[in-house]
């Protein structure tokens, strides 16, 4: 009796090992990688219904995990990007395409400061100074599009810590930043860290990758193979290399309490028209409906979340800082506190505080000429300019009501929403306005210069934001 007394402990320690939300400590402080993907909507993904790609990484991620219905982001990469790393509205602190401020807080600092070790992986595009991604609290870097522009996927160029390295030999960008991930993990296995992958897949142009008949590994430039018909395989490639993460995690036997979340900074690309529950998806990148900012958000913690979970509530671009907080015991910043809220209660199955609403203010093309303003429910959603919606059968906002017509539970929608936009209707500060009247100066005095013979051909980072909704008439079955 002696022996199998002593013996229970190590037989419930197993057990809790098995079971999630026991398997840990409660205070054991998780490991957290951040992936999202460039260019990807919601119907990209087979586990929301999506028939034209294989994920199979990512469907096993949310069936071990839970997956989220109602992801709503920017309808551009940068604004999302802001908006996710800061924690705030870009009416708080927008300026520029491609730029953050170096005064901004961001969820690196915050794990920074309780002890995580805080790395950073895939396209940067918020800034050319060397020691910005430091500055903003990354210990390292691995990225494409800090210092400059090249190509990002055959022979591409990158930057290491700021340190610029181009490649001739036939390498693929995204499996380049995909070691530095691994390389991360495998280094900081023992502590807790932050990994932020904002992956450069599946972002046009489309071209084949190595898994591609077609792949041609002296290709030099974003024009050789171009053709929509590759984002099928770019979508297969980009969950292959999840499946890199995920498998490394295994092999280092940190799985259990590394928290992997999964998103997209925006919906496709407009050139793409995927199958969705049996009908075609038009890609809406750049556009203020559901196909602009519905994105695919599937989050995965075998320690903590029940498999299988779905859930229906809203969640934000901005929601991902304070849910990144919570899950590190981390503290909000004190100075400018974020416009989000944590999800990390729903991911524990509790009830937490689900938002209401989501609100957007964004700010079209590099010179911020054009303003959206919007909030919206699940159900109903009000533009600043009167524009009104039922989501439930409209959900693409093709057709508008007006304010005066509306009665019953829409007009009840409305003034909810209208109380929304009135909390929001100073809520830009002065030096921010200030701020983008200078970027936008200098980008109109701006010389054009002549593109090197490696950056010939690519794709201009001002077009694509000033007119991202373009269409080609381009499909992808």
């Amino acid at each position: 009796m002696t022996r199998l007394a002593a013996f229970i402990p190590f037989v419930l320690t197993l057990m809790a090992m098995t079971v999630p939300g026991r398997a840990l400590a409660e205070n054991a402080k998780p490991n957290i990688i951040l992936i999202m993907a460039d260019d990807f909507g919601y119907e990209c993904v087979t586990a929301n219904g999506g028939q034209s790609y294989d994920t199979p990484n990512l469907d096993k991620l949310a069936a071990t995990g839970m997956r989220f219905e109602h992801c709503h982001v920017q309808p551009l990469c940068t604004p999302t990007r802001v908006q996710l790393m800061t924690g705030l509205h870009n009416v708080r602190n927008y300026f520029s395409f491609g730029k953050i401020g170096r005064e901004a807080t961001t969820f690196a600092h915050l794990l920074k400061d309780v002890g995580y070790a805080t790395g950073i992986a895939g396209k940067w595009q918020l800034g050319r100074a060397k020691n910005l991604p430091q500055h903003l609290g990354f210990d390292e870097s691995c990225l494409w599009q800090h210092t400059r522009r090249p190509s990002r996927y055959a022979n591409p160029g990158l930057e290491f810590n700021g340190v610029e390295r181009d490649y001739s030999n036939g390498e693929y960008g995204p499996d380049l930043v995909n070691e530095f991930a691994l390389d991360f993990i495998t280094r900081h296995k023992a502590e807790p860290f932050l990994l932020y992958y904002p992956l450069m897949l599946t972002h046009a142009p489309f071209q084949p990758t190595p898994d591609s008949p077609g792949w041609d590994p002296t290709a030099r430039g974003e024009r050789p193979g171009k053709d929509p018909k590759h984002f099928a395989d770019m979508t297969a490639y980009m969950d292959k290399l999840i499946g890199r993460v995920v498998e490394k995690l295994d092999e280092l036997e940190i799985r259990e309490n590394t928290l992997v979340i999964f998103l997209g900074d925006n919906g496709t690309g407009h050139q793409i028209t995927s199958q969705f529950k049996g009908q075609p998806y038009p890609g809406g990148k750049g556009q203020t409906n559901a196909r602009g900012t519905h994105v695919p958000l599937i989050v995965n913690w075998p320690a903590r979340i029940a498999e299988g979970s779905v859930n229906s509530d809203l969640v934000s671009s901005t929601d991902f800082l304070p849910t990144l907080c919570a899950a590190a015991g981390a503290k909000m910043p004190s100075t400018m506190p974020p416009d989000g809220r944590s999800f990390l209660p729903q991911l524990l199955d509790q009830k937490g505080r689900p938002r209401e609403w989501h609100y957007s203010w964004y700010a079209k093309g590099t010179r911020m000429k054009e303003v959206s303003e919007s909030a919206m429910t699940k159900e109903h959603k009000l533009y600043r300019d009167g524009r009104f919606y039922n989501l439930a059968s409209d959900a693409f906002e093709e057709r508008p009501s007006q304010l005066s017509g509306l009665s019953g539970k829409e007009a009840a929608a409305a003034d909810k929403l209208a109380k929304v936009l009135e909390q929001y209707a100073n809520a830009r500060p002065a030096e921010v306005t200030a701020a983008a009247a200078k970027a936008a100066s200098e980008e109109k005095n701006q010389k054009p210069k002549r593109p090197s013979r490696r950056r010939a051909g690519r794709q201009s980072a001002a077009a694509d934001a000033a007119n991202p909704s373009a269409s080609t008439g381009a499909a992808v079955q």
